[in-house]
């Protein structure tokens, strides 16, 4: 089943192509990574997938829904924790967990909340103000926020930035856990991250999707030993194209 689905999704600002007619299908429930260097489009790309900003042309279609006659429909299915760390800083951790599940009129917040709070470890920072934890930390929190409405679609920029090994390893724990409860789409400069969450990798290049498969699939595509190599070389040629 296509959770997500695009036709010649275009964006232009001006007279820069910023995506560049891509067609993409999402499983659901799969962790689809969408990789490409600084400017490449993925960033555009997430912000019309999750309707903050419209397509120039071309088609998105979520859950059977089309996003230009949906669109408010399609946001109460999905959740962002963007790049940006999405707290409140003079609230609690708490507090921050409470706003949200009201904004969203959670029926049971309490138990959702607790829910939340086990499984991302958060006991020792509940009654701290946001703004006073590490980034890591804020980072934690904000990728359990987005988690609140228990979305069918869930768009990770970036989760792990600014975390240690450790709270990598563990936020990579919590993701792997949503595999096909939930649809992620999850940006990343970290390739092993994408490598070792992702069922499908999508990799685009001056505004297109240069390929899509799993990182075996791309590694022996590119012919490379590792999938950096693999992300280099096609992630390169799709810059000559």
């Amino acid at each position: 089943m296509i959770a997500i689905k695009t036709k010649k999704l275009t964006k232009k600002f001006k007279d820069k192509v910023a995506v560049n007619e891509i067609d993409l299908n999402i499983k659901r429930g799969e962790i689809f990574a969408l990789l490409g260097v600084n400017g490449a489009g993925k960033t555009t790309t997430i912000k019309m997938l999750s309707g903050l900003i419209l397509p120039t042309s071309g088609e998105i279609i979520i859950e059977d829904m089309n996003m230009k006659k949906d669109v408010f429909k399609i946001k109460e299915i999905l959740n962002v924790s963007p790049q940006e760390t999405a707290v409140a800083p003079n609230l609690t951790v708490k507090e921050n967990l409470e706003f949200m599940a009201g904004v969203y009129q959670i029926k049971d917040k309490e138990k959702k909340i607790n829910e939340l709070i086990k499984q991302f470890k958060l006991n020792d920072v509940l009654n701290k103000k946001a703004k006073t934890l590490s980034g890591g930390w804020q980072r934690k929190v904000s990728v359990a926020i987005s988690l609140i409405n228990d979305p069918k679609i869930l768009f990770l920029d970036e989760p792990t930035l600014g975390l240690d090994v450790i709270a990598r390893k563990e936020l990579w724990k919590i993701i792997n856990s949503l595999k096909g409860k939930i649809t992620i789409i999850l940006t990343t400069h970290y390739m092993e991250e994408a490598e070792r969450l992702s069922d499908r990798i999508g990799i685009m290049a001056n505004g297109s999707l240069i390929d899509v498969g799993t990182s075996e699939e791309l590694i022996k595509k590119a012919k490379t030993k590792n999938f950096e190599d693999a992300f280099v070389s096609i992630a390169t040629w799709g810059e000559l194209k």
